[in-house]
C-alpha cells in the first residue's frame, strides 16, 4: 500500500485538496544532496577566518549582502529539491542519477553565483569591466538554467511515474504546474543570457533586471495552484 500523507497533515475533505507526501525518513541520496548543499553554503561564506583588524572586519561586513542573496538563491534551489523528495519519495535509478547531476552542476555554479553578487553588492564592484560583466551574466544564466533543467527533469520523471506513485488528479495537476514553473525559470535564465549578449549599452544591467520575470512565473503558478485546490476541495 502506498504511504501518502497530505502536506498539512490534515484528514478529511481538506486533505483531498493538498498534495500527499510520499517521502518519509531522509534517504541516503537525499542526505548526500543535503551535505552537498551544506558544502556549497560553506563555499559562499563571507570569510573563513576571523578578521585580525578593524578594516578587515569592515571588509567582511561589506560582503554580508552578497552572501545573503547568494544564500537565498541556494535555499531556493534546495527547497525545490526538498519538496520533490517529500512529495514523490522516489529513490529509483533515474532519481539518483539526476540528483548526482544536480549536485555536480550546483557545485560548479557556486563560484559564479558568489562572484556575481560580490560584484553587484559587495566590494568587488570596481574590479570588472563591462564586457566581463556581460560574460559573467551569461555564465550565471547558463548555470542557473542548468540547475533548474535538472530539477525540471526530476519532475518530468515523477510525472511519468504517476501511475506507480498513484497520483490523484490534484497531484497530477500540481505536478504539471511545477513543470511549467521550472520551465519558466529556465526560460527566464536563458533570456537573461540572450539580453546580456545584445549589442546595446548596459546590456548586463538589463540582463539582471530580466530575473524579476521569475516573480511573474511564480505568481502565475501560485494562482493556478490555488485554483486547482479550490476545485478539488469543492468537487
Amino acid at each position: 500500500m502506498l504511504h501518502a500523507v497530505s502536506e498539512g497533515g490534515q484528514a478529511g475533505p481538506a486533505a483531498a485538496a493538498r498534495f500527499r507526501n510520499r517521502g518519509g525518513d531522509i534517504s541516503r541520496v537525499e542526505g548526500f544532496s543535503d551535505c552537498a548543499f551544506g558544502f556549497a553554503v560553506t563555499l559562499l561564506v563571507v570569510s573563513l577566518e576571523v578578521p585580525a583588524t578593524f578594516d578587515g572586519l569592515v571588509s567582511v561586513l561589506r560582503g554580508i549582502p552578497s552572501f545573503a542573496v547568494s544564500f537565498a538563491v541556494l535555499a531556493w534551489i534546495w527547497f525545490h529539491h526538498y519538496r520533490f523528495f517529500r512529495r514523490y519519495g522516489l529513490e529509483d535509478v533515474p532519481t539518483v542519477l539526476l540528483t548526482l547531476l544536480l549536485v555536480f552542476v550546483m557545485l560548479c555554479y557556486v563560484y559564479p553565483l558568489k562572484f556575481l553578487y560580490q560584484v553587484s553588492l559587495g566590494p568587488a564592484a570596481s574590479t570588472i569591466t563591462a564586457p566581463q560583466l556581460r560574460a559573467l551574466f551569461v555564465i550565471y544564466g547558463v548555470g542557473l538554467a542548468a540547475v533548474f533543467s535538472v530539477l525540471l527533469a526530476m519532475h518530468l520523471h515523477a510525472y511519468r511515474c504517476r501511475e506507480r506513485l498513484e497520483l490523484n488528479e490534484l497531484e497530477r495537476a500540481e505536478t504539471r504546474i511545477s513543470i511549467g514553473e521550472l520551465t519558466g525559470v529556465v526560460g527566464v535564465s536563458l533570456l537573461s543570457c540572450t539580453v546580456a549578449m545584445l549589442p546595446v549599452r548596459d546590456a548586463y544591467a538589463l540582463a539582471g533586471l530580466t530575473y524579476f520575470l521569475n516573480g511573474a512565473v511564480y505568481t502565475a503558478s501560485g494562482r493556478r495552484r490555488r485554483l486547482v485546490r479550490r476545485r478539488s476541495a469543492s468537487g
